[in-house]
């Protein structure tokens, strides 16, 4: 007997509700819908989601909560590489999407499906990150693309529906939000233009406090653990500081990237619990690690952050990165204070048992007990010697 059971990556929105009714009815396919939760759902979205897929004809739907997952194997790694995309952007949306596609694929291989859909168009990222992902981890597995293969507009999508009994409000919304637990991405018709920025009332979470307020958080090996003197799992203390942040709308900004099919885009953003978190753990790590370890630390950094971008999650050097930039945690522990202010955040100091500016070697610019005048004297001579031969030998 034909196997005709495709799972199709189902968020609710309007290309994958026309790809489970197509699939279903022009194709003749037994549909499984799956929507896989980085953190950004509530349970009332899913029971909405979850209503609307059987009114589309799914034969089943399913949520399969990635969250945990998602941090383990790819937040608790953007902290201790302090990943900032273009020095900017936390990667909240991409990030998300490769652990969305190994949950959507690793399910098809679970109902043994013969095929596995997903409802990106031809002019973004997403596409790549969900291809790539399916092909490797299944490459026996066929990859159905209805909304990017037939071209379609949004309006035949909602006449198509609409001709097969199921109506919804698909009315374009004026900005589209894609909320996770790393963030949240804000697109818009000012996105699309250099020149113009979101306005005010495009960002989700709203200015609602304007009292300056000092907050402390605690890292252990470079995890989160705390915030104001409770002790959270680390994705609870992410909620637990964006609970806080967001109500000073900070973490605000535009994003201004290469795509991975080669044309620039922007998108807004709103991050305050990951720009504080990158932050003051990249402060702790000023207290606490070498020159070096720091410097390594950030060109490796910022490998993993391009590759988590470029869909390559899957390439074993990540691993190895991996590897390193857990090793490198071992000393960064202890607290760092913020001050919140509207639109903004300081950071006012950190309090660790590992600072290296508690030694008893000397005070910068104040005091040298290690070292004596002659030392340094004699280390300056050494450290100048090359210089001084370069320029004896080019002195014209």
């Amino acid at each position: 007997m034909e196997n005709k059971k495709v799972v199709l990556a189902f968020s609710g929105g309007l290309d994958t509700s026309f790809c489970a009714m197509y699939l279903a009815k022009e194709k003749g396919l037994e549909v499984y819908s799956a929507i896989a939760n980085t953190g950004g759902f509530t349970e009332n979205d899913l029971e909405i989601i979850e209503k609307k897929a059987y009114q589309l004809g799914v034969k089943k739907h399913v949520a399969i909560d990635v969250t945990e997952k998602y941090y383990n194997q790819s937040i608790r790694y953007m902290v201790f590489g302090n990943v900032l995309r273009n020095n900017t952007y936390p990667i909240s949306v991409s990030s998300e999407r490769i652990f969305q596609a190994i949950a959507i694929i690793e399910y098809a291989k679970e109902v043994g499906a013969a095929y596995v859909a997903h409802g990106s168009t031809g002019a973004g990222n997403d596409q790549v990150r969900f291809d790539l992902t399916f092909e490797v981890m299944a490459p026996d597995i066929k990859i159905l693309t209805p909304t990017r293969d037939l071209q379609l507009t949004r309006e035949y999508e909602i006449n198509y529906l609409k001709e097969h009994g199921f109506e919804a409000d698909f009315k374009k919304m004026e900005y589209s939000i894609n909320a996770g637990l790393w963030g949240t991405s804000v697109g818009g018709k000012e996105t699309l233009k250099s020149e113009q920025t979101l306005p005010e009332h495009a960002y989700p979470s709203q200015l609602t406090e304007t009292n300056e307020r000092d907050i402390t958080i605690e890292f252990e090996c470079g995890e989160l653990v705390a915030v104001e003197g409770v002790e959270y799992s680390p994705v609870d203390a992410i909620r637990a500081l964006q609970e806080i942040a967001s109500k000073y709308a900070i973490g605000r900004d535009m994003h201004i990237g290469d795509t991975i099919i080669g044309i620039k885009g922007r998108v807004g953003f709103e991050a305050a619990a990951p720009m504080i978190i990158i932050k003051a753990h990249q402060m702790l790590e000023k207290h606490t690690l070498t020159k070096w370890q720091q410097y390594w630390k950030e060109q490796l950094g910022n490998w993993y952050g391009m590759f988590l971008h470029e869909a390559l999650y899957l390439e074993p050097v990540m691993r190895d990165i991996e590897k390193f930039l857990e090793n490198s945690q071992q000393n960064v522990s202890g607290k760092v204070i913020i001050r919140l202010k509207p639109y903004h955040f300081q950071l006012i100091g950190v309090d660790s048992p590992k600072d290296m500016m508690k030694s008893d070697f000397g005070e910068y610019g104040e005091m040298n007990k290690a070292w004596t005048a002659d030392d340094v004297k004699g280390f300056t001579k050494i450290l100048g010697t090359q210089l001084k031969i370069y320029n004896a030998v080019n002195r014209k």
